[in-house]
């Protein structure tokens, strides 16, 4: 199979689909790789680097566009991007339809079979393509929401961790899956006041469990949403509702009486945010202030740490990037479940029941397109 690696154009995008050392698994499994020039220099992965792994360096994406069976991204496809997908062609990268029913219907249009990450599962019922993402993000919001607090950025001046004498902040986590743990996580390392709420009681065990007095944890109502938000310097929404788009737990109301200078920052925005005020950001302007408080929003937290991103998605997604190009998509999709879960669009239907659900448009399901 020839697999196409572009260069990723959204803004301050500077992760890339597959780094030297995954091409070099692909060309050893009898695959030609196509890789962008200069995919991946801004992260320190050098073109050199790639050729000495095998690939093909291309001068320009719409080149691969125009020759690659299969696509490899991080991010979902900009518009100039979906225009150039094929019918047939492979698309396979995180997505996010959900609150995004206009790419939805590109990709539709396009004929396109697209996988998307983070729909993708294991046999624990675990996302095993979001995962890593999910723990980048959820340890730097606390790093953003600890930048947010100072008054330079329109915070209320407050210290996360405190000194000894003045209080540390209250931080509450909406969420205490992937992402939520490892803010909590990284939030308790810096001695702050941490409080983890969650409908899932089962998790609320394992994380008090983990953690023991250091974490408060809550049950998830309105009362208790209400009352540890209207309490809290920093609020992360860590919620996840997979392929669907995020329920909004934090009312703009609830917002117009938070503290002057409190912080919320947003992880749950790629799937439209939890919180009613919240809007997506870039790292070029990450924040703005509405009813005196600073929204962190940014689409694509862990593209600040590029890095780190690219080699930790690549450890979950080469395994099923060399099934999509061993076996070829169908054959890939047909034999593993897990695989399968990750299809949201087929050849111009919507294979994802939440994402039908969120854009109004049919739901086929992903094996009946298969069989077909």
């Amino acid at each position: 199979m020839r697999i196409g690696v572009p260069k990723e154009i959204k803004v301050h995008e500077y992760r890339v689909g597959m780094t030297p050392s995954s091409v070099r698994e692909a060309v050893h499994h009898g695959h030609e790789v196509l890789v962008q020039k200069g995919a991946g220099f801004a992260i320190g992965l050098l073109d050199e680097q790639y050729a000495a792994a095998g690939a093909k360096l291309i001068d320009t994406a719409e080149e691969i566009f125009a020759s690659a069976d299969m696509i490899v991204k991080v991010k979902e496809p900009q518009e100039s991007e979906w225009k150039q997908l094929r019918e047939g062609q492979v698309l396979f990268t995180y997505l996010h339809l959900a609150p995004d029913p206009e790419q939805a219907r590109g990709l539709m249009e396009s004929g396109v079979v697209a996988i998307a990450y983070e729909t993708v599962t294991d046999a624990r019922g675990g996302l095993p393509l979001l995962a890593p993402m999910s723990e980048v993000a959820g340890r730097m919001s606390i790093q953003a929401g600890a930048h947010c607090l100072e008054i330079a950025q329109g915070g209320r001046g407050q210290l996360l961790g405190g000194v000894p004498g003045v209080p540390a902040a209250k931080v509450v986590i909406l969420g205490g899956g992937v992402s939520g743990t490892n803010a909590a996580r990284m939030a308790m390392g810096l001695e702050a006041h941490v409080t983890v709420i969650d409908l899932n009681l089962h998790r609320l065990y394992e994380l008090d469990t983990r953690f023991g007095p250091s974490l408060n944890t809550i049950y998830s109502t309105v009362d208790a949403i209400e009352e540890h938000v209207l309490g809290a310097d920093l609020v992360i929404g860590a919620v996840l509702v997979p392929g669907a788009a995020a329920p909004k737990l934090v009312s703009e109301d609830m917002v117009k009486k938070m503290k002057k200078g409190s912080v919320l920052v947003d992880i749950a925005i790629d799937q439209g945010g939890c919180f009613a005020t919240s809007r997506p950001t870039t790292h070029a302007e990450p924040t703005y202030i509405l009813h005196d408080v600073v929204h962190y929003c940014v689409a694509n937290m862990p593209g600040a740490v590029a890095r780190t991103s690219t080699f930790a998605l690549n450890n979950a997604t080469l395994p099923f990037t060399l099934a999509l190009a061993d076996k070829g998509h169908a054959k890939a999709l047909a034999g593993n479940p897990h695989l399968l879960a990750g299809l949201n669009v087929y050849k111009g239907k919507i294979t994802y029941q939440a994402v039908s659900d969120a854009i109004g448009v049919p739901y086929t399901p992903a094996a009946q397109v298969l069989a077909s």
